[in-house]
């Protein structure tokens, strides 16, 4: 008979073999998994109903990596961070807006021309489809039109659009918290990370200087990358646009270089807006020439240009993209699925170089730095939850 002494251990004896057997071993990494999933979803939750002031700070990380050199070649020339940083700034904005106002001139100008060839060519497709070997019937075709034209016409669409509208004040607010954002990101990003950095020492430290290091290398080189691309699309595709004389060249290369911002399926859809308007005006020959130029545009950029370009900046699997992408636009639309994709590729960059040995450089830095650098907080949980020195 056990006695009043024994019986705690053996209780605990039990708890810790209940625990450690597989089954115990299994609840335990489920229980583990269930809590990691759900602070996920609420982060996410979170991020989304804040989106007014993340999506802000998102753009304004993923330009200030993008045009951050420009600021470091200015001060290597002896000029003032303040002052590099407002050329920069200006000279960014006056590029920004100067093509903003180009788009804007040359596609509104022809924009029902373009609105109107594209429904021309949607009508000549649907009278193909009603000729193929197999029926679809005139009934089948129209009842889709009905649908889309109930949905267009409903109250769920009409309170879209006075929300789309109502929400021009939240973009206006948006787009003067994202320059601000920029501007104090372009001066002082790398002492806002060391200020971030501060309860950390060691290896800590060191993992996290790695961290902006490969946030700064990823996001900047995406940028850079996916506008070298976007380039490049534009060219090829609206140089066989010229050639062929379809109408409309301009716009349209003007849209392809848009739409190439949304990786893989962002240019294709232009290049197919393109198709139909040479299919209006140049017939099905052009049309299938249009489609065979955005063909091997697509299959240029999947094959030389992104690996060469992108280099380290996006090694992801085009499903892990397209997966990227189809959650980006579910949480924030177009602008959601413009930054999932450079995020995802810099989190996952993260991840590849969290256990990199330290940098001794950086450990003697941080070490030098030791005595300017404010104490963290004594408290045990404060150390837990900073991971700070003791």
């Amino acid at each position: 008979m056990a006695t009043p002494a024994q019986t705690p251990s053996t209780g605990r004896g039990r708890l810790t073999a209940l625990l450690t057997d597989q089954l115990g071993w299994l609840a335990m990494r489920s229980l583990q998994i269930l809590v990691v999933i759900g602070l996920a979803a609420l982060l996410v939750v979170a991020l989304v109903q804040l989106k007014v002031v993340v999506i802000p700070v998102l753009i304004a990380l993923i330009l200030s990596a993008a045009i951050s050199p420009v600021v470091r070649w200015l001060a290597a020339k002896k000029v003032p961070k303040m002052l590099a940083t407002w050329i920069t700034l200006i000279a960014g904005a006056l590029i920004f807006g100067g093509v903003v106002w180009l788009i804007s001139s040359t596609v509104s100008n022809q924009w029902d021309d373009l609105v109107e060839s594209a429904s021309n060519g949607v009508a000549q497709i649907n009278d193909a489809l009603q000729h193929l070997p197999f029926s679809i019937s005139n009934d089948q075709l129209e009842s889709m039109k009905s649908a889309v034209g109930d949905f267009l016409t409903s109250s769920q669409f009409g309170s879209g659009a006075i929300a789309g509208v109502s929400a021009v004040a939240s973009v206006i607010t948006g787009f003067l918290l994202t320059l601000v954002i920029l501007f104090y990101f372009l001066k002082d990003g790398d002492r806002i990370w060391a200020f971030i950095l501060t309860p950390f020492s060691g290896e800590r430290y060191a993992r996290g200087v790695r961290v902006g290091q490969t946030t700064q290398r990823v996001l900047g080189g995406y940028v850079r990358g996916t506008a070298t691309i976007a380039l490049v699309d534009a060219i090829g595709i609206g140089a066989v646009l010229l050639i062929m004389q379809v109408p409309l060249a301009i716009p349209l290369t003007v849209v392809v270089f848009v739409g190439a911002f949304i990786p893989i399926v962002g240019a294709t859809l232009a290049g197919t807006l393109a198709a139909l308007v040479a299919l209006v005006d140049q017939g099905l020959v052009v049309a299938l020439i249009v489609v065979a130029a955005v063909v091997a545009v697509n299959q240029l950029e999947g094959n030389l240009l992104q690996p060469v370009v992108m280099a380290q900046s996006l090694k992801l699997h085009p499903l892990v993209v397209l997966v990227a992408l189809t959650g980006g636009t579910v949480l924030a639309g177009i602008i959601g699925a413009v930054l999932a994709v450079p995020i995802v590729a810099a989190a996952w960059a993260i991840i590849k170089t969290w256990n990199v040995p330290a940098d001794p450089e950086v450990l003697a830095s941080d070490a030098a730095a030791e005595p300017a650098r404010p104490r963290p907080p004594r408290g045990r949980l404060a150390r837990f939850i900073l991971g700070a020195r003791g």
